[in-house]
């Protein structure tokens, strides 16, 4: 892939995680001050490479979970932090430190997190999944089908048992779409951080939401998240 692709793609995926409408050559001929025929050469090769598709004719191009996985993999690591992402990073913290008992504290934490992110918030209390922001995760446009809320509260249902048996040990995982282990085909993402907790020393924090979100602000206050709770519990 070549620069000018990359940054296409990355293009793409954040328009489209703010707008919710496929994104055209129209537009990112004028971001990347190009023709629309070499945008769309562009496009047609990144469709090739199965990093975006067409949801239907005389549409603009959406990402693939190929494409996402593309752009989270080279998010820049170290990358100096937005004054919004500063902010948001501090109301957490503040959140976490004046939680008071552990279980309240994690709590305050995922439901601090709904807010910020506006997606489904959760966390491991022991041998309990604590899950908020419901609302926010079917309020969302993809979530209209039944099949694909089907699949979600099939997920949300197994996610505590997997947690338990899969124990991811990366500070942050993600799992984009068809990589999650259940609910494949739900269309969403799941983010979560390993942390040490007076109940367990593999505790998970994160949020689920469409795979259509902003991951680079996410995936930080997460991982924040949960170095915070390590360092409060």
């Amino acid at each position: 892939m070549t620069e000018r692709q990359k940054q296409i793609l990355s293009a793409i995926i954040e328009q489209y995680a703010e707008v919710a409408v496929p994104v055209g050559s129209s537009l990112l001929a004028k971001v990347f001050d190009v023709s629309s025929a070499t945008i769309r050469a562009e496009m047609a090769e990144l469709e090739r490479l199965d990093y975006i598709r067409q949801p239907h004719t005389s549409a603009g191009r959406i990402p693939t979970d190929r494409g996402y996985r593309f752009y989270v993999n080279n998010l820049a690591a170290g990358t100096e932090a937005t004054q919004p992402e500063k902010r948001a990073e501090r109301a957490l913290t503040a959140r976490v430190q004046h939680g008071g008992m552990p279980e309240r504290t994690i709590r305050n934490a995922v439901d601090t997190l709904v807010e910020l992110t506006h997606n489904l918030g959760l966390a491991t209390i022991g041998n309990q999944l604590y899950m908020s922001g419901l609302s926010n995760l079917f309020g969302q446009p993809e979530f209209v089908s039944g099949q694909q809320v089907q699949q979600v509260a099939r997920l949300l249902d197994n996610l505590e048992p997997w947690l338990r048996e899969a124990a991811p040990n990366e500070p942050l995982s993600v799992y984009i779409g068809s990589e999650n282990p259940i609910g494949r085909s739900a269309g969403v993402s799941l983010i979560i951080s390993r942390f040490r907790s007076p109940f367990s020393d593999h505790s998970y924090i994160g949020t689920l939401g469409p795979t259509r979100q902003s991951y680079r602000g996410v995936m930080a206050l997460v991982a924040h998240t949960g170095k915070t709770l390590e360092e409060v519990l």
